[in-house]
């Protein structure tokens, strides 16, 4: 058996792991464009879950385009500003002061005819961050549709927010008491009132993951409220 020295050793092992970084490097490059894909796809078929309209990652791309006519951004006075609304990464904005940041508006079209205004959403839940998106009729209070997704939310439990059954009950509820009082829609432990047109049902053993939800759509709802109050149609 030969014996190599600490320098023969100590240079084999800067190679191997400048070759073994540069393969690796070349294997992301390459698969970039295909997860960017993946990426834009699944954002897609969000958007038009939140519209209630079902997809999959073979037609996702072809109904986004018949569906989704119409997208901008927003300041927070709810004027329109330069920018592409797909393109806009909500955990950024909601980084930076509320005067400097853009929000994304989609619009959602059947038959030539507005159905609803699509916003994303973004907090923090138990484990990690959730998101989602919602949409609004052409009130722009009553709610069309909605979805919710998680990082890592208990299974059986928080992550219950991703699921029909949960995301459901929203259809229909309203974000504004009065034509300028905003409220959001709480999700109240215990159960909502049947009549209760701002309100659902939390998560049973869920809690802690519906209260943040409740939180992620008012905070990130009430930023649109000067855009509502100035759009919304009767």
């Amino acid at each position: 058996m030969k014996n190599f020295s600490n320098n023969y050793t100590f240079i084999f092992s800067t190679i191997m792991v400048v070759v073994v970084a540069l393969l690796l490097s070349l294997a992301a490059m390459q698969l970039k464009p295909f997860q960017d894909k993946n990426i834009e796809v699944e954002k897609k078929q969000n958007i038009l879950a939140s519209i209630r309209i079902k997809s999959t990652v073979k037609n996702a791309v072809d109904l986004y385009s018949k569906y989704i006519t119409d997208s901008y951004v927003i300041n927070n006075k709810g004027e329109k500003q330069e920018g592409v609304a797909f393109d806009v990464d909500l955990k950024k904005e909601l980084g930076k002061p509320a005067s400097e940041r853009v929000l994304p508006v989609f619009i959602g079209t059947l038959d030539n005819k507005t159905m609803a205004y699509v916003m994303p959403l973004r907090g923090k839940g138990l484990w990690g961050p959730i998101w989602g998106y919602i949409s609004l009729q052409p009130d722009l209070n009553t709610v069309y549709g909605a979805i919710f997704d998680h990082q890592g939310e208990t299974p059986g439990l928080g992550a219950e927010i991703s699921t029909e059954w949960f995301q459901k009950p929203f259809f229909g509820k309203k974000i504004f008491k009065d034509s300028t009082e905003f409220v959001s829609v709480k999700v109240l432990k215990g159960g909502a009132k049947k009549d209760d047109p701002h309100a659902v049902d939390a998560i049973s053993g869920g809690t802690i993951t519906s209260k943040a939800l409740e939180a992620m759509l008012d905070s990130c709802l009430v930023q649109y409220k000067p855009y509502f109050i100035k759009n919304r149609h009767q």
